[in-house]
């Protein structure tokens, strides 16, 4: 059981305020403008057919921020505006994710973990957390695989701050997670009660192995210190051009252990990274030597 307190609730988009327009300006100039903001500030490559979804998603900030036309939101991002800036990328940020994602990385994942030094935590890094399901089913595979000697740290970072906050709660609707077996529910959630009915909780014991941060994979230089066992970039590089992929391959190459593997998603592969990655099973990659 939980308290209600502790959940976060979805808001509903309300109506707009007097004054303020249902239906906004916005031309190609500012489509243009705003494919080359998100480009610069978190490296997506919004392609031209997005102009609609820009629209939809952006247009809700409009209302917030009370202005009358892209032009004017624009003029707010570009004049400097930090707080907004954040609102921007995370509307912008897809976020599709799920509890045991591609389930083989998972089974890969247990074995490599049994085969780890004992003598120091297992060290663990996803790239693109979102909601927290990546990470938790990680920590999951964990619990699982290593029993009652857990001896690891998962690093969950995203550039979307509304995700990360989400994680770190580690609350989801139970209808989310119907498709999992009835025992590992019981071991790894609680239920809630009350208020709370319809949703579970990650256990404490579970949460404590994640620490949720945000991070711009675009940034000069990442924070972390050491190498990681086990890296999970799935289902992030898509968005890339390929310029910024072979720049944060690298960066991620220097961050994986001699032995360590890199996770991509089903829909990627790194061919024009050879040099620095080999596979070596479905959809995972190694250093190469």
């Amino acid at each position: 059981m939980f308290n209600a307190s502790q959940r976060k609730t979805g808001c509903q988009e309300v109506a707009s305020g007097e004054g303020v327009p249902a239906h906004y300006p916005f031309t190609q100039d500012d489509f243009t403008r705003i494919r080359g903001l998100i480009y610069r500030s978190a490296g997506i490559s919004l392609a031209p057919g997005k102009r609609d979804m820009v629209y939809s998603r952006l247009a809700r900030r409009l209302r917030a921020r009370e202005l009358e036309s892209f032009a004017d939101y624009l003029r707010l991002l570009e004049g400097g505006d930090r707080q907004e800036m954040e609102a921007f990328i995370n509307a912008l940020t897809t976020n599709m994710t799920s509890f045991f994602r591609e389930p083989h990385h998972f089974q890969i994942l247990a074995d490599r973990l049994v085969q780890l030094p004992k003598n120091r935590p297992a060290s663990i890094w996803t790239c693109a957390s979102s909601t927290g399901e990546e990470p938790y089913s990680i920590a999951m595979t964990a619990a699982d695989a290593l029993k009652n000697s857990v001896h690891a740290r998962i690093l969950a970072t995203d550039i979307d701050t509304n995700v990360l906050a989400t994680g770190r709660l580690g609350v989801y609707p139970i209808d989310q997670l119907q498709k999992l077996p009835a025992e590992l529910l019981k071991r790894h959630f609680l239920r809630g009660e009350g208020r709370n009915q319809g949703f579970v909780r990650v256990r404490k014991e579970l949460r404590q192995l994640v620490s949720f941060r945000q991070l711009n994979l675009l940034d000069e230089s990442w924070p972390m210190r050491g190498k990681f066992d086990i890296i999970f970039c799935r289902n992030v590089m898509i968005y890339f051009d390929k310029v910024t992929q072979q720049a944060i391959l690298k960066k991620l190459a220097a961050c994986l252990q001699p032995d360590g593997l890199l996770f991509v998603g089903h829909s990627e592969s790194f061919h024009s990274a050879s040099d620095l990655f080999t596979i070596c099973g479905n959809t995972v990659y190694k250093l190469c030597k």
